[in-house]
């Protein structure tokens, strides 16, 4: 799963940083209160979750460590093409088969551009396509064995507001170290997309001339899934900490690729459901984004509070109490637990957060170990590996754990996955 990068010029690489430090959330401790009135609260009422073919998550497991999921909206997209460079987890041939959801998982900031459970817009799939991008980095590449990617046969769809869906298999070759490009052309209005955050080459063409540009929100399919044969589906559920933010750009060295390095893509897959900015009470809310990760799990970590304890539930009046905490994160894990899905909670990590918001976060943790009890999952101490022994309030490895916070986090978590599955050795 080891990519080779090619280095971009400086001055880009600087613009990519600055909008990493920002696009993941909780980029500083200072408090936010919420805008959202309340029929905007209204609007985010959870909807009867409908996960399309849920079987099909038995079959195609994700085939990339790269995040996925819906944590941003695109307010017109006028026959744009958009092309993502995807690291996988195997190589070589397989038959892919790509899961698409047409709704907000998380909500951004004070929710003001969108909110958890906000449905996405009417649109139109023009075209899409997956290719052979190589081992390097290429914006304007010609795609190598460029192979259409079609829905119910045909190679366009248009997509209704909260609409689930698959497209049909196809059957793709993946050579070690390469790159799978998906692309595809859309136009519509409030489009579901991920703030990417410099976790994999993401580019947007508007027709305008200019070519291929760097877009740090791309709308995606929210599962890469192949046809693997794997021993274990692990999902990676969370907010910035799980998706992997100011972690090396490109390079994949967050905890949840370096846990699946460690553990080998031969026998497990890793799905990366990590969003930035998300919080518990939008996970809570049981929508598509918690059902398909419980979908497509055997184990699943559930890992959550930062963004909680900073910007509180959308819709609220601010800092969320450690007991709302609390009974969101219940809500996720016995979600997991009751569909027999192996969970690991995880406590919430330090984050130099303001004293009396740490009260809360240290309030929340003392609970987090009975929670884990109460609802039969296995508990995790990430915040004593994260934290300045001296001091626990405080960070070692930033506030988003960087790469060798990752390494921390893996080493330790393969062993409890091990212990958790009967395989430790």
């Amino acid at each position: 799963m080891k990519q080779q990068y090619r280095q971009i010029p400086a001055a880009v690489l600087a613009v990519l940083t600055a909008l990493s430090l920002t696009a993941c959330g909780s980029g500083g401790a200072d408090s936010k209160e919420s805008t959202a009135n309340d029929a905007a609260q209204s609007e985010s009422t959870p909807k009867t979750p409908q996960v399309a073919q849920p079987e099909n998550f038995d079959t195609y497991v994700s085939n990339t460590v790269v995040s996925t999921g819906n944590n941003a909206v695109i307010r017109n997209a006028e026959h744009v093409t958009y092309r993502a460079w995807i690291p996988v987890e195997e190589a070589g041939k397989l038959d892919y088969c790509f899961y698409f959801s047409n709704t907000i998982d998380s909500t951004w900031d004070d929710g003001s551009e969108n909110y958890a459970g906000m449905s996405g817009g009417s649109y139109t799939i023009e075209r899409a396509s997956i290719a052979d991008a190589g081992t390097e980095f290429d914006a304007n590449v010609t795609p190598e064995n460029s192979t259409p990617v079609t829905f119910d046969g045909a190679a366009s769809k248009e997509v209704s507001p909260d609409e689930t869906f698959w497209s049909d298999p196809v059957s793709f070759d993946v050579p070690e170290g390469h790159y799978l490009l998906w692309e595809w052309t859309l136009n519509g209005t409030e489009i579901p997309a991920i703030r990417m955050s410099n976790m994999t080459y993401a580019y947007a063409d508007k027709g305008d001339d200019k070519g291929y540009l760097y877009t740090n929100e791309i709308p995606l399919p929210v599962l890469f899934g192949a046809d693997r044969d794997v021993k274990t589906r692990i999902v990676t559920l969370g907010d910035s900490v799980t998706q992997g933010c100011q972690t090396t750009d490109f390079a994949c060295q967050f905890w949840a690729a370096q846990t699946l390095e460690q553990l080998g893509a031969e026998d497990y897959s890793l799905w990366n459901v990590g969003l930035g900015y998300a919080r518990a009470t939008d996970c809570a809310l049981d929508g598509d984004w918690l059902e398909r990760a419980v979908a497509g799990a055997d184990l699943i970590t559930v890992a959550f509070g930062t963004n909680d304890i900073i910007s509180g539930p959308y819709g609220g009046s601010g800092h969320a109490t450690a007991e709302e905490i609390e009974n969101a994160v219940r809500t996720i894990t016995k979600r997991c637990t009751d569909a027999g899905v192996k969970t690991i909670l995880w406590n919430s990590p330090p984050f130099d957060l303001a004293e009396e918001l740490d009260a809360v976060r240290t309030d929340y943790n003392a609970q987090v170990e009975s929670i884990a009890a109460d609802c039969g999952a296995a508990y995790f101490d990430a915040a004593t590996l994260l934290a300045d022994p001296q001091d626990a309030a405080k960070t070692v490895y930033g506030q988003h754990p960087n790469d060798a916070g990752g390494t921390v986090l893996a080493d330790a978590l393969v062993e409890e996955i091990q212990t958790l599955l009967g395989s430790a050795t």
